[in-house]
């Protein structure tokens, strides 16, 4: 008897393969954050510059702090580590988000997703924590000039900077850790130019509410209890600077002081409108636009703060581009 080979059509695998579990074998999508229209490319364009210059910024002061003698005190090794942190910011998401954009591929794998949820809060919670140090590092220098090398020793500043890259990394490991747990449906959308857990857990199959609020408890703490302890900080220098007869010795503390106020502003500004906001005033778009502030430019404007305002940084930068014009001319 002869078989007859019967033939079926091809047909479209689907986008997502669902497991019986809810998990999907397919990546993740990330929705973006431009468009290609004009405005939104001329957009693009001026991320893209921000990016570079962030990343050229934050290098340089690294290497200055690392080659002048001058700058190598605790308040500068500090400040290296801070310009560590934005760089490793900027890398875990403009070029994914570039790529997206230029190429098309939104989509992520589930492990890059998982290390974009790992490291973001481990950055910002270690932050959190770098600038609670540097407000204990300018207290100690107004109010106890004298005592500094004792108060603010090279032993005590390494625990600290330790100790904030610890804490935050524990909170990265316990988000992207519990986060990747949880089972996912068909839509693998992420609203968002990066994976993280807020927006990754509402795709989740099963109740999550549990979840978000001790996510929320422990992002309000890891905001606030540094926030109390650089405001307990600054009114002790506040309180120190008022009570200065001179004028030059009030305007130098001022200034001092300044730059990393700035930096405070701009970080905690961000960072309170994005997450402990309630829920009801949330939306897509502003998170993003949000978000792109504290990712983005941020890290870029810190170097640009310090530097300006720092005559001891701008003397390392003069005397590293003497030093570069001299060998250029040999």
């Amino acid at each position: 008897m002869r078989r007859h080979l019967i033939s079926f059509p091809l047909r479209a695998e689907p986008l997502f393969e669902i497991t019986e579990h809810g998990n999907s074998t397919s990546d993740f999508i990330l929705l973006g954050l431009f468009d290609h229209t004009t405005a939104q490319q001329f957009l693009f364009g001026i991320v893209l510059l921000v990016m570079f210059s962030s990343l050229l910024g934050n290098a340089l002061m690294v290497l200055l702090i690392r080659q002048d003698p001058r700058l190598h005190t605790p308040m500068y090794f500090l400040l290296s580590q801070l310009s560590l942190m934005d760089m490793m910011l900027v890398c875990t998401t403009v070029p994914k988000m570039a790529a997206a954009y230029l190429t098309g591929k939104k989509s992520i794998f589930l492990a890059g997703c998982g290390l974009q949820i790992f490291f973001l809060p481990t950055l910002g919670g270690a932050e959190c924590f770098l600038l609670a140090a540097m407000s204990y590092d300018r207290y100690v220098a107004v109010c106890h000039p004298l005592r500094y090398a004792t108060l603010m020793s090279w032993q005590l500043c390494l625990r600290m900077t330790l100790g904030s890259w610890f804490l935050g990394a524990a909170d990265g490991v316990v988000q992207a850790a519990v986060t990747l747990s949880f089972p996912f449906c068909s839509r693998h959308e992420i609203d968002h130019f990066f994976c993280e857990a807020p927006t990754l857990v509402r795709l989740a199959c099963t109740d999550t509410s549990a979840f978000e609020y001790v996510m929320y408890i422990c992002c309000v703490l890891m905001l606030l209890i540094p926030l109390l302890l650089i405001l307990t900080s600054y009114s002790l220098i506040l309180a120190a600077v008022l009570h200065m007869r001179s004028t030059e010795a009030r305007k130098k503390a001022f200034a001092t002081c300044s730059s990393h106020l700035a930096v405070v502003g701009l970080f905690y500004g961000a960072a309170i409108f994005t997450y402990i906001r309630p829920t009801s005033y949330k939306s897509a778009n502003h998170d993003k636009v949000v978000s792109a502030f504290y990712a983005i430019f941020t890290p870029m404007l810190n170097p640009v703060i310090y530097s300006l305002r720092n005559n001891e940084v701008k003397g390392a930068l003069r005397k590293c581009v003497s030093q570069c014009a001299a060998l250029t001319q040999h």
